[in-house]
C-alpha cells in the first residue's frame, strides 16, 4: 500500500547512519556574503527528514550557504535527542531539534546551548491528538483515564497533550496516561489497541487517517498552545562565540529559506527531494510556520509552559539562550 511504504520509507530514512564525514576538519577561511571572514567554512549540520525542515532543505537546494561562503554538509539523525550528544562531542557543529530537548539539557546543565535559528512553530493539523475508527472516545474530556502514546514522555507531546486537558479541567499524569512508542509504529498501536489515543505529527498524522480512517479529537494548535513553537536549530555556546560570523552567515542562509518556505509550494515541491513522501501525498499534509527571526517573547511561551508541566524545576529565560544575529 502506498501510504503504508511511505511511513516505513521515513522510518527507514530517519534511521540511516549519518550523511556526511563525522569527524571535524578544519576549513581555509572564506567571506562570507556580508564581507565577514568565516572562522569555519565546513559545518555539519544534524537534520532529521520531516516537514519541519523543509527550510534547510530549500537553502541547501538554492545555494543559499554557498552564496553565504558555507560547505554544508547534512548529518540525518533519528531523533532530536541524538542531536545533543553530538552537538557536545564536536560531531555536530548545528543541529535542528524541538525546543524542549533543547530546554531541557541547557537547565539541567547537561550541555550549553545557544539558540541561532528558528525551525518550526505548529499549525491546523500538525500536531493531533487521534483515536481509532470506531473508538467511543469523541472528545478530549472522554481522554481522562485512559493511554495515549506519544514518540517520547515529558517532552513536546505529551506537554502539548497536558495542556489540552488542562483546557478540559482536567490533568493527566506522565507515567501512568503516555506509553512510548515511535511515530511510524502508531498506526499499529491504534489497530492494536495498544493506547486509547496517539499523538502523530506530520506526515504520519495525515497518512494514519487515510490509511485506517483514524480520527482526530483534538487539534493541539489552540488555545494556549496555538501556533506554538516547536523546534529550532542549536550550537553550543562555545561553537558560536568562536565562530561568530559564521554562525551569523547560517542565520542569514535560514532566514532566506524561512521567508521563501512562507510559500506553501516551495515546501511541497521539496519535500519528496529529502523523504520517501511522494508528490501527491506532500500536497495534502498540514504545513506548520517557519519564523524569518528569533524571538525571545514567543520562545519563552515553551519554558513557561514546560515550568507549568514540571518539565522545568526552575523558570528559564530564554534570551540567555539566543545567538542574537551580528549583521546583515
Amino acid at each position: 500500500m502506498k501510504l503504508r511504504s511511505s511511513i516505513v520509507g521515513i522510518l527507514a530514512l530517519a534511521l540511516i547512519a549519518a550523511t556526511g564525514c563525522s569527524g571535524a576538519e578544519e576549513s581555509t577561511k572564506a567571506t562570507a556574503a556580508g564581507g565577514t571572514t568565516l572562522e569555519k567554512t565546513k559545518i555539519n549540520i544534524g537534520t532529521i527528514p520531516v516537514v519541519d525542515t523543509a527550510p534547510l532543505q530549500i537553502a541547501m537546494e538554492k545555494g543559499l550557504f554557498k552564496a553565504e561562503g558555507l560547505d554544508v554538509t547534512l548529518t540525518t539523525l533519528a531523533g532530536g535527542a541524538e542531536a545533543i550528544p553530538k552537538l557536545k562531542s564536536g560531531a555536530l557543529d548545528i543541529s535542528f531539534g524541538n525546543y524542549v530537548s533543547f530546554f531541557s539539557a541547557d537547565a539541567k546543565g547537561v550541555i550549553d546551548l545557544k539558540i541561532v535559528s528558528d525551525g518550526f512553530q505548529s499549525a491546523k493539523g500538525t500536531h493531533t491528538i487521534m483515536v481509532a475508527k470506531d473508538s467511543p472516545i469523541q472528545t478530549v474530556a472522554d481522554l481522562k483515564g485512559k493511554t495515549i502514546a506519544v514518540n517520547t514522555k515529558r517532552n513536546i507531546s505529551t506537554m502539548l497533550i497536558r495542556a489540552a486537558a488542562k483546557a478540559n479541567n482536567f490533568d493527566l499524569d506522565e507515567d501512568k496516561n503516555f506509553v512510548e512508542f515511535p511515530f511510524p509504529e502508531m498506526e499499529g498501536v491504534l489497530k492494536g489497541g495498544k493506547a486509547d489515543a496517539i499523538q502523530p505529527v506530520e506526515p504520519f498524522g495525515t497518512f494514519i487517517g487515510q490509511s485506517i480512517g483514524a480520527r482526530v479529537i483534538w487539534d493541539t494548535s489552540q488555545g494556549p498552545t496555538a501556533d506554538f513553537p516547536i523546534a529550532g536549530y542549536a550550537a553550543t555556546s562555545e561553537f558560536v562565540k568562536a565562530s561568530p560570523n559564521t554562525v551569523a552567515a547560517f542565520q542569514r542562509a535560514m532566514g532566506k529559506a524561512m521567508a521563501l518556505a512562507a510559500d506553501r509550494a516551495n515546501v511541497v515541491a521539496i519535500i519528496p527531494k529529502y523523504t520517501t513522501i511522494k508528490a501527491d501525498a506532500a500536497a495534502s499534509l498540514a504545513i506548520g510556520g517557519f519564523p524569518t527571526t528569533l524571538n525571545a517573547t514567543r520562545l519563552q511561551r515553551v519554558a513557561d509552559t514546560m515550568h507549568e508541566y514540571g518539565l522545568l524545576d526552575e523558570t528559564l529565560n530564554v534570551q540567555d539562550l539566543i545567538a542574537a544575529p551580528s549583521g546583515k
